[in-house]
């Protein structure tokens, strides 16, 4: 589920202040590295068949959101909820801005193309709710995000967008 800022107003000795609170549940990584979205749900009826399924229109998108580092995806890993992962063991350089799609199914890894396969032909995302975890190679967060179909789908294309 998608946490939003609350705003609050504070009457103070006859003056109205107006403070801008974080969620209590909410966590802010000091990564330039963030997931910037989820296809969740891949469009049509679900298969994970290898040859004819469609998990590699299941993707995460990872946004490198620094304005001059270059981030080297190796040793990153992607979880769920449930503890499925995934670890980038081949470097994959991010350009600052620049952005990678981690796909289900098998596929040939292209820095030209911007994506990587998880090689792995099994849905990793719940189509009804999950958490994403990112974490830095030392082990430390990067980004989470948790969703709920009902609750962050408002147009139930199964995508959710997290950071521009």
């Amino acid at each position: 589920m998608r946490k939003r800022p609350v705003i609050a107003a504070v009457l103070t000795a006859g003056t109205l202040a107006v403070l801008a609170a974080a969620p209590a549940q909410a966590t802010e990584y000091s990564s330039a590295l963030k997931i910037r979205g989820v296809q969740y749900d891949a469009p049509g009826r679900d298969s994970n068949s290898c040859s004819s399924g469609n998990t590699d229109e299941e993707y995460l998108t990872i946004k490198n959101y620094s304005s001059s580092a270059t981030i080297n995806l190796k040793g990153y890993v992607v979880k769920d909820a449930a503890g499925n992962r995934f670890t980038f063991t081949a470097s994959h350089y991010l350009q600052p801005g620049d952005y990678v799609k981690l796909r289900g199914g098998n596929g040939t890894d292209s820095d030209k193309n911007n994506v990587v396969y998880r090689d792995n032909c099994n849905f990793m995302w719940n189509n009804d709710r999950d958490t994403i975890y990112l974490y830095k190679p030392s082990g430390s967060g990067s980004d989470a995000h948790s969703y709920s179909k009902s609750g962050d789908d408002a147009d139930g294309n199964g995508y959710i967008r997290y950071h521009g």
